[in-house]
């Protein structure tokens, strides 16, 4: 059972970060997670006013405040158009309608989740995490940290031109996925970003491939293949290791193939 004793919705970053630094306090968003714990939390703390909850697109990048939903994610017609759908696909699956409604991409982010559909799709572009002490952090650098007291303002994604396909292994739809995939093509280089292996995700660049964006199959194998050797994977009751490693590799190739189709 969740317990609070105090709630407060505060009317500034700054306000909310000194009230965050005491151990017992916690910033809530969508609370999914957060309600099925068993904790007492002396003051909740609430963004919900302080604007963070739009996206926000120029020539030069997207900017996600930390209260955005996962609908928001999803339904959003500039994010769609330039991850070619693969955005609206990582998170499509995620529950339902109602959970995405609600659930925050800060939440999504600070949780740093082995399964999280959200935080995988974004390793695979160039995107930064805005905290408020630490400032602009390299998505892979934030996701490589211990979650700590700092808060998430914001998400900025960097245009650049780019190649992207999502997929994911489930055993049912809305379950926690078995292995997530995103393969992407930007900056000269291929990205594959893989997670729920059952560890967070992480990202294996393509460097050796000379083919740049006019890949074959064989190309899309090899790389999946190299994607799979490269990374370490678990097991729990959803698959073991072994299992993950098959699909990476497979998946990995599909999503290639498809970023380049949809080029």
């Amino acid at each position: 059972m969740l317990r609070i004793k105090k709630y407060v919705k505060v009317s500034d970053i700054d306000e909310a970060y000194e009230l965050n630094q005491k151990k017992r306090n916690i910033i809530i968003g969508g609370m999914h997670w957060l309600k099925m714990g068993d904790r007492q939390v002396n003051t909740a703390i609430d963004l919900s006013d302080l604007g963070l909850d739009t996206i926000e697109e120029t020539e030069d990048f997207f900017e996600i405040g930390c209260m955005t939903t996962l609908r928001q994610l999803e339904q959003h017609g500039g994010l769609d158009r330039y991850t070619g759908g693969a955005v609206k696909e990582a998170v499509k699956n995620i529950v339902g309608v109602q959970f995405r409604n609600t659930a925050t991409v800060g939440g999504s982010f600070y949780g740093r989740y082995g399964f999280s559909d959200v935080l995988t799709a974004f390793m695979a572009m160039d995107t930064y995490v805005v905290c408020h002490n630490a400032g602009i952090v390299n998505i892979k650098e934030f996701s490589a940290r211990k979650p700590d007291r700092d808060i998430i303002v914001k998400i900025i994604v960097k245009k650049t031109k780019l190649d992207m396909a999502y997929m994911a292994q489930r055993h049912a739809r809305t379950d926690f996925p078995v292995l997530t995939c995103a393969v992407s093509f930007w900056a000269g280089v291929w990205h594959a970003a893989v997670g729920a292996r059952p560890a967070k995700a992480e990202v294996v660049l393509g460097e050796y491939l000379d083919c740049g964006r006019d890949i074959s199959e064989e190309d899309a194998e090899k790389f999946g293949e190299y994607v799979a050797s490269r990374m370490s994977f678990g097991s729990n009751m959803r698959g073991s290791a072994e299992y993950r490693k098959k699909i990476a590799s497979v998946l990995v190739k599909r999503a290639m193939l498809e970023a380049g189709r949809k080029r």
